[in-house]
């Protein structure tokens, strides 16, 4: 990132102003390095640790020290936060837990609305109970994979388990003590519970690390008129430590109770039709204790949401402490008495997973169906032209998490199936290894007509991108009205806009993907109950075509989801040894892992809950102890953080403090996506707030744009590139910036001169003949 060299106006207002004045930059995403925000080698950091920091050149560290120094230009600071989302290799695992990141993004999706009450409610309260699911779901795949493609019928199986040595003395072929059915899956229980324990561990180091910071304060007693406040500003917000406690001991509990009821209704079954009635009592005993527990963990998920009003430092020990306790006693319990001697249970066939898998689908679909029907009702409330998918962006990125669980879950199932029963057809020869739940082969075999459909719709993209390109090439060359027209360089040019144009197209391709996976989702559940097995099986003795087309699909799609979940470990564990593609990897949670965890405990952490805090308290107490003047300058998702920082600061500090943001996705990606946080009324709100806010964007960036607040905040379209053909100033072509290097138009300079002399003046800055225009001069 390269600095523009400071305007002299700025100085003269300093020099005016008697006061120093302090630029924070704060980067985007990918992260940067000091030195290069900076433009210095020589750098110190002046608060923070390892995490995130403040720096400085090392020639101004103490500038506020000598003030004279500083006539010319403003203090540069750096606030670098790259280290909280991609600093560390092992956080490349992450990767794994992108359903849960998903669906933590569709409960900040809610429509605009305030009122009903009862529907905002309902809305919070599906999407958590949507999370729950998935976490179900991925510890009930952990059981497949364990309980019932390993311990009952690999090591049950004579020739599944002489074939690999690894089960050893749990294969029925050594007649031990751990050869009885019950026994090898209270062993192999102890996978998804190891799971279940992980997933615990890392939600809690993870917000003690990263989310357990504390906000600036209740600054809304200092406003006047009192008002409602934007969400951003409430004291709370950023700080859900209660929420986040509950949930977690919620889905740990959810977790325990997966694996203790994959275990318990297997022996259960049989000794239904035993002839002991201690343990058939035991069993129903068993499994109605895990039915009501499995109701306490629902109640405990739809009990409460976020509390946002105040700062919230209590915890309900009661939930947190005793409901995990209470799952893994019962866990426990499952255990014992699956481990009860049975010598003549023999594993036969598959375990019980089937229906379970199937009510799980179901019951997302449902949840699903459900969200939707809420947020149209909310949208209806609070119509917004530019909200994404008209108010139905959550429920299209919940249908989205819950295909993205479906396809990991169902991959390592396929996958683990192929290697134990060495490379054969899952389920075609059931006498020797009966393979995964029918459901997963069916939801994995609709897998090709989704490819299908994508295909012409992404070649719809590509067309219509190109014949925008060329119905802009005669705007591009008015943009250069002196210049001689060079047709490769307009094209050049023309792509660039029209390629970025395809951000503001992305709500339409995921809404037709969404749609199409509840669908196609829902035909291999009716395909998987109707039929009670694999689609080829299915087939028989249909005619050749059928029959070829059913074993064509399964076999297909058994590959795209072992691929998919392949993929998934591939790119986490390359993240894991190479830095520039953990580098990747962090941009990824750059964009999803901003908000708070309101859904879904087990998502990575959001790095906000410690961005926004540094950042407000670095502003309130520079401005208190020194008097100055601050710039915030925020580029891509950093312009994000320095607008949520802003919102949390006191009236009387927010008076010193102007807003600088430039490839800033607030709007066109944020206040689509998200319109109850970055929706037209609380940029208004921040617009009015703010002593002054300027905005810079370019048709060529496929992630900023303007903001649409009215006034003079946004500047732009700047032009990209600076220069079209070679000049006195550029001899060299002058590159397509895009995204990035936005401190190197000369506007820039320019708008944080501006900002300056409106801090010092203490009136919001009307800007001139020259600032006004829509493009900046090459």
């Amino acid at each position: 990132m390269t600095r523009a060299p400071a305007a002299g106006k700025a100085g003269a207002v300093a020099a005016e102003n008697g006061g120093p004045a302090l630029e924070l930059l704060v980067h985007g995403v990918g992260g940067a390095s000091p030195q290069q925000m900076l433009g210095d080698p020589r750098t110190v950091c002046v608060t923070g640790d390892d995490t995130a920091a403040i720096y400085r050149r090392s020639e101004d560290a103490d500038a506020e020290a000598h003030p004279e120094r500083y006539r010319d230009r403003p203090v540069p600071e750096a606030y670098v936060w790259c280290n909280l989302t991609s600093g560390n290799s092992a956080r490349a695992l992450w990767l794994l837990l992108l359903p849960f990141m998903v669906i933590n993004l569709a409960h900040w999706m809610r429509p605009p609305a305030h009122e009903p009450h009862w529907a905002i409610r309902l809305y919070g309260v599906l999407v958590r109970l949507i999370a729950l699911s998935l976490t179900v779901l991925l510890v009930a795949a952990a059981c497949e994979v364990a309980l019932d493609l390993t311990a009952w019928q690999c090591a049950g199986s004579v020739a599944c388990s002489r074939s690999w040595s690894w089960p050893g003395f749990l294969s029925v072929a050594h007649h031990g003590w751990w050869a009885q059915p019950g026994r090898r899956l209270a062993l192999a229980a102890l996978a998804p519970t190891g799971l279940t324990v992980l997933l615990w561990y890392l939600s809690n180091r993870t917000w003690s690390a990263y989310e357990s910071q504390q906000p600036l304060g209740d600054t809304s007693a200092e406003d006047s008129p009192p008002a409602p406040r934007p969400a951003f500003s409430r004291p709370g917000f950023w700080y859900g430590r209660r929420l986040v406690a509950r949930l977690r001991a919620a889905h740990t509990a959810a977790g325990f109770l997966t694996t203790a009821a994959a275990v318990t209704v297997a022996a259960a079954r049989y000794d239904h039709d035993s002839t002991s009635a201690v343990r058939e009592t035991l069993g129903l005993l068993l499994e109605s204790t895990l039915v009501v527990a499995g109701l306490v963990v629902v109640a405990v998920v739809c009990r409460r949401g976020r509390t946002e009003s105040h700062l919230d430092e209590r915890l309900d020990k009661a939930v947190t402490a005793w409901l995990p306790a209470t799952s893994l006693a019962l866990l426990a319990l499952a255990l014992l008495y699956a481990c009860w001697g049975r010598p003549d249970w023999a594993s036969a066939g598959t375990l019980p997973g089937d229906r379970a898998f199937g009510i799980l689908a179901f019951s997302q679909g449902a949840l699903v169906v459900a969200l939707a029907a809420v947020a149209k009702h909310l949208r209806r409330r609070a119509p917004g032209e530019r909200t994404a998918l008209r108010g139905l962006g959550g429920p299209a990125v919940a249908m989205l998490a819950c295909a993205l669980g479906g396809v990991m879950t169902g991959g390592v199932a396929q996958r683990v199936a192929d290697w134990l029963d060495h490379d054969a057809t899952p389920g075609m020869n059931p006498s020797a290894y009966h393979g995964p739940p029918p459901l997963l082969t069916w939801q994995a075999s609709v897998i090709p007509a989704l490819i299908v459909l994508l295909v012409p719709l992404l070649l719809y993209f590509g067309v219509r991108t190109w014949r925008t390109a060329r119905a802009d090439e005669p705007r591009v060359m008015a943009d250069y009205p002196t210049e001689r027209p060079d047709t490769a360089r307009t094209r050049r040019i023309a792509a660039a806009r029209a390629m970025a144009g395809l951000t503001d197209r992305a709500p339409l391709f995921l809404g037709i993907v969404s749609g199409a996976s509840l669908l196609l989702g829902a035909a291999a559940l009716v395909g998987a109950w109707w039929a009670g097995e694999v689609p080829a099986r299915a087939a028989d003795g249909a005619p050749a075509p059928v029959g070829f087309a059913a074993d064509a699909v399964q076999s297909l799609g058994s590959w795209c989801t072992g691929l998919g979940f392949l993929l998934f470990v591939t790119w986490g564990r390359r993240a894991y040894k190479d830095a520039a593609a953990r580098r990747t990897v962090g941009i990824l949670w750059d964009v999803g892992t901003f908000w708070p965890r309101a859904a879904h405990p087990f998502a990575p952490p959001c790095y906000a809950e410690r961005a926004v805090p540094d950042l407000a308290w670095r502003m309130n107490t520079w401005t208190g102890r020194t008097g100055g003047r601050l710039v915030i300058s925020g580029h891509s998702q950093g312009s994000v953080l320095a607008a949520a920082a802003v919102w949390q600061l006191p009236a009387a500090t927010r008076r010193r403090v102007a807003l600088l943001t430039y490839g800033c996705p607030v709007e066109r990606l944020y206040g689509r996506w998200f319109p109850t946080y970055f929706g037209p009324a609380p940029l208004a709100a921040l617009h009015q707030e703010v002593h002054c806010w300027r905005n810079l964007w370019r048709a060529t960036d496929p992630i900023g744009g303007p903001v649409r607040t009215g006034g003079d905040v946004d500047k732009g379209p700047l032009l990209d590139p600076v220069a079209y053909g070679r000049t006195s100033t550029h001899p060299l072509p002058a590159p397509i910036l895009g995204h990035s290097d936005y401190q190197a138009d000369p506007a820039f300079a320019h708008e944080r001169a501006l900002l300056l002399a409106a801090l010092a003046s203490g009136l919001p800055n009307q800007r001139s003949d020259q600032g006004s225009s829509g493009r900046s001069s090459g």
